[in-house]
């Protein structure tokens, strides 16, 4: 039994690398204006930033679902319950991976707006 598991999920491996491979994941930032000191052309800068971030990594989240979708879609018919098991996972688990990055560098530009309108209370 746990044989066949073990096979059917290093199928479920060979057969979807090359779908995931089309999708490009994007770079986070790599840096954020420090809000402490930035001018407001440099936070305006960062938010620039932060929203192609943005569009880039729903991109990618589309592009996910898409190859999750068509291969879904293809294999129907010749998938495992334990095949589609590890597809549904992997699938889920770049989703989700993706959706925390893009969660946490959206935390770190608002802290640094934070401290930007704070450094320039009047």
């Amino acid at each position: 039994m746990k044989l066949s598991i073990l096979v059917a999920a290093i199928a479920v491996a060979v057969a979807g690398g090359p779908v995931y491979a089309a999708c490009s994941y994007p770079s986070s930032p790599e840096k954020l204006p420090d809000g402490t000191v930035a001018t407001k052309e440099e936070m305006l800068a960062g938010k620039q930033v932060v929203q192609q971030y943005d569009k880039d990594m729903n991109a990618y989240l589309a592009c996910l679902k898409l190859e999750y979708d068509t291969q879904l879609s293809a294999d129907a018919t010749t998938l495992t319950p334990e095949q589609k098991a590890e597809l549904d996972k992997r699938h889920n688990q770049k989703h989700n991976a993706a959706v925390d990055e893009l969660e946490a560098v959206a935390a770190r530009f608002n802290e640094q707006i934070k401290a930007f309108n704070k450094a320039h209370q009047k």
